[in-house]
This record gives structure tokens, sequence and C-alpha cells, in this order.
């Protein structure tokens, strides 16, 4: 059963509850069709999914889309996809900004009769002038006192199309001098030409966020729209909008800190970067931090949610150490995942006292963690392959591996001694003639002799040819956030993010196996079949756990 979320927002949900000022909880996701969810997203929809879900309420999925520019199908069904895929199922409807339009601009209207907003013709530059600074009150505009006749007759004639985009807006009627910025008469509509998704060109005007989202809210009846923390000195108008307009039924803004992970960016301006300059493989690329590109690497929902629930939700800002990620998609996959065998780096071994023509099969464990899992037969055969890695000819103090005249176990089956290294014109190591101790495949040899070392191996008659590709961080810097001057975030792109091992040797078990399988490769990591090239499995993670001796000294 998943543990229930306690913070501060859910506090306020209980105590709304306990005294009557709702009856049912009611929240809302709204994000931008305009680029890929990435895992700061997963949080606002966690903390909306669940609390609605805890508290027996509903959620909605609603896109804001209210700026055609850049949003697009692509992006709405993407956003679909990575809700399903996270079974953050919007029991409370699909919705879409954009369905609002007409009832955004008579709201509008409403507040252009009852001389709360007017048609402003500053440029953008002027606005920004007059809006004034942290410590001087903003000026008014020259407009500012138009009548509501004139107001009305402008703002008629910019749905209308008559004059050229960005050349008037349409401004709340606040106060120029209020300390809070966003309360010095913003601007609520602006002139765009741009052909939307869903409404075509019916449109050359768009009501902006801060105006459209509260009256969103208040008609799909949102109890608690709770959002990340930028959004705090915008609640003020939140709640303007809310109460001039005059809903009955108010929502109410909350915020918590967002997500910030180390050694990656979360702004979808740089993730966009990322794609269109070609510096990753697209959205999904297993490297960037957007849900798709988490879920092709293997990432699983349940770990996703798990590191939100274990980065917890609060008021101040954090960056979240990205190995609490990793050490959450581990802890789930250890105990559930089968294990195979995987060369990487292979080098021939040839047993010579092995007929040429045997083939034998082993019966390996499939998962240690968990003897349900049964057990798989692996072939063996005069020839296998095993890592470069796990072979030394000038072995350092304590190797356990395989060195001339030494022996290791061959994982499940029997001891092999090195006897003969056959190398390049380099010196390096291109074949190893090995004897096998044909009376050890169930146990220690009789005389007595302790062998210590353990490597994996895979029959060369029976191996599966694969790529193999492992991820590191994307970035170098700790707080891609905190760039030094004179820097840009592309100084710290990692050149080690991705290496691709073209060579591997798999077991026989690892052919055509489903898009999306997960396995053990014992001693190397967990790791995924990729669901755009077949043979190709993504490191999710690797076997090392360094970050859980951090959790456990906290």
């Amino acid at each position: 059963m998943e543990e229930k979320m306690s913070n501060f927002l859910t506090e306020i949900v209980e105590s709304d509850l306990a005294e009557g000022k709702v009856q049912q909880i009611h929240t809302r996701f709204p994000p931008e069709p305009n680029g890929y969810l990435h895992i700061g997203s997963a949080k606002a929809i966690y903390i909306n999914w669940s609390i609605a879900n805890t508290y027996g309420g509903k959620f909605n999925l609603r896109f804001d889309d209210t700026n055609p520019v850049r949003e697009g199908e692509e992006f709405v069904r993407s956003i679909e996809e990575d809700l399903r895929w996270l079974g953050a199922i919007p029991d409370g409807g699909i919705y879409y900004g954009s369905d609002y339009f007409e009832q955004c601009y008579e709201y509008a209207e409403k507040l252009i009769k009852e001389g709360k907003a007017y048609v402003c013709d500053l440029t953008a530059e002027q606005m920004r002038e007059y809006r004034g600074t942290l410590t001087e009150p903003g000026k008014e505009s020259p407009w500012r006192n138009r009548t509501p006749e004139e107001n009305l007759d402008l703002f008629r004639r910019m749905r209308a199309g008559e004059f050229p985009d960005g050349s008037r807006t349409l401004r709340a009627k606040i106060d120029m001098s209020s300390p809070n910025m966003n309360m010095r008469d913003p601007a609520i509509y602006r002139i765009v030409r741009a052909e939307h998704h869903r409404q075509g060109n019916k449109w050359c005007i768009y009501p902006l966020y801060d105006y459209a989202h509260p009256i969103q809210d208040a008609i799909e009846g949102i109890t608690h729209s709770m959002c990340s923390l930028e959004f705090e000195n915008h609640r003020p108008l939140y709640d303007w909008v809310i109460n001039n307009i005059g809903f009955e039924k108010k929502p109410h803004q909350y915020e918590f800190a967002r997500l910030n992970v180390t050694n990656t960016v979360m702004s979808k301006r740089y993730l966009r970067e990322l794609v269109e300059t070609g510096l990753v493989d697209g959205w999904d690329d297993p490297r960037m931090p957007t849900l798709c590109g988490l879920r092709r690497r293997g990432y699983t929902p349940t770990s996703i949610f798990e590191f939100v629930r274990k980065a917890g939700v609060a008021k101040t800002y954090s960056i979240v150490d990205s190995r609490l990620l990793e050490y959450c998609i581990r802890t789930e996959l250890g105990p559930t995942v089968q294990r195979r065998m995987a060369v990487t780096d292979p080098l021939k071994v040839v047993i010579t006292n092995y007929s040429a023509d045997q083939t034998e099969y082993f019966e390996v464990g499939n998962n240690p963690e968990d003897p349900s899992a049964g057990t798989r037969k692996v072939a063996f055969t005069r020839e296998v392959w095993i890592e470069k890695g796990d072979f030394a000819q000038v072995p350092p103090p304590k190797f356990q591996r395989l060195k001339p005249g030494g022996e290791v176990r061959l994982m499940g089956a029997y001891l092999i001694r090195c006897d003969e290294v056959m190398t390049d014109e380099n010196g390096e190591p291109v074949e190893l003639h090995c004897i096998c101790d044909l009376e050890t495949k169930n146990g220690m040899p009789a005389d007595g002799r302790k062998v210590r070392g353990t490597i994996h191996w895979v029959s060369a008659a029976h191996a599966v040819d694969a790529e193999v590709r492992l991820y590191e961080n994307l970035f170098t810097l700790e707080d891609v956030s905190d760039i030094p001057e004179g820097k840009t975030y592309k100084d710290f792109l990692n050149p080690n993010s991705l290496t691709c091992l073209k060579n591997a040797k798999l077991e026989e078990a690892l052919k055509d196996v489903p898009a999306g399988e997960k396995f053990q490769f014992v001693r190397m990591g967990y790791f995924c079949a990729d669901s755009r090239h077949p043979g190709v499995f993504n490191r999710i993670v690797t076997l090392k756990d360094s970050f859980a001796k951090t959790l456990e000294k906290k």
C-alpha cells in the first residue's frame, strides 16, 4: 500500500475538509503543451494527483494552450502519454485553456465595463519603462483613463483584427504604486496572429496566463490550485481576477518549492535547445530529465514517485542529489528483475581440454533475492567470451580475477586456469587458452585448493550480438542554475555522458526481448532494452550504491 504523503499542503487540505470549507477536493495539473514533461513536472503531477486521490477528490489535466506560438499536438500527445504511464489518471477530466477563450473574453468585457480594465497603446518596451522598479513606483499609462465605452470599442476591434500584433494590450487597472510588480496594471490580453493548434485562426487576441488560469480554475471547480513557488508573487493577481470577476466558489492558490536535481537542467527552453541543436538524440534521449527519456532509459513510475516522496514537499528552495533517484530505482529493481550475463568488452577464451563439438547446459538462478524466480539453462562450449577487464597480464596486488597461471570460477560453471596468452602486435591480449577443471562444476576442487575469483562469461557459439549504452550525468556542474560568469550551460556538458559499446556479447536468453524489458547484467548494472533500437540495451543505473550509506547517516 502506498505511503500517505504528509506535508504542509496535506495539512491545509485536511483542515479545509474538517472545517467544511470544501466538500470535495478538486485539483489540476496545467502544463503548457510547448515541450515534453520532465521529472520536475512529476512533482507537480504527484502532489495534485495524490492529494485528490488520497482525500477522495478529483484530478483534472488542463492544457495551458493560451500561447499558440510554440504549442502543438505533438506535445499534447506526449503529456497525455506521460500521465497514463505514471498512473496519474485525470478522473476529473481532460480540458484545454482554449476551451474557455470565449468565457475569458466575456469576463474581460465585464472588467472593461466596470472600469477595471483598459486598452493600452504603450509598446512592450515602454510598458517596462513605465512599470518602475522594486524600489520605485510605476507611472500610469497615458491611456489609463480612457472611458469604458472607448476601451470596449477598442477591445472589440482588437478581436476583429484591426490592429497590428503588439500594438495594443488590455491591462487590468489595479495599482501602479503596488510593492508587488505583478499588480502594476498587468497585461491580460495581447494581439498575436498565430495559428492555434485547436482554434486555428479564429482568434488574434489571446489571454495571458495570470488572467486565464484563475478563470479556468474557477470554471472547473478547482478547490486547491497548487503550483510551484515562482507563482507566489502572482497569487494577489490570481485573487484579484477571481474576486473582481465575482466567482461565487473561489479556488485558492498554494505554492511549493519546485524540484531541482543535481547535474541537469529543468528549463524547457534549455531542454528544447539541447534537442534542436542536436546535442542530444531527441526529447526521449535517456540522458534527458524528461519523463519519456527516463522511461526509455528504464526508470519506472513507482521509482519516480518514490523519489518525489523522499525529496519532500516544502516551501524553501533546495536541490536534490540525482543519486537519490538512482537509489530509488536500484532499490526497486534489485528484488524484482532477473539476472543475465553480458560481456560488454569481449575477450575470447578457448577451453583447450573441452571438446569442440560439445555443448553443456548449466542451471543458473534468475534472481538470488527471489527464489521463486527460478532458474534458466545457460549453454557452455569450448569457446567463451569474458570481459577484458577480468584478465590482467601483469595483475595488481590482490587481483582475484584471471591472470597467467591463475584460476577463476566461470559463474555457475567450471574453474578455469589460464595457460597461454595470445597477443596482437601491440602486446594486447586477443585470446586466452585455458583448461577447465571438469570435476568442479558442482563445487570446489577435491584437493582443497581455494579459488576466490568468479567472473561472468557467455558462450561464443550462442552469444547474441548487441550494443550496450552506458550513461552518466548530462552535466558536470552540480547546480546548473548557478553558472559561473562568462560561461553557459553548454560549457558544462559531460563529454562522457554517453558511451556506446557496440561489440557486446549477451547470453542467449537476451535474444529478441521486448522493448522496455529490464534485467540486471551481473556485475555490470541494471539495463533496459531500448524502445527505439532493437539490439540496444541502455544502462539504467550501476550496481554500486554509495548513496545508501548517505541515507543511513541521516
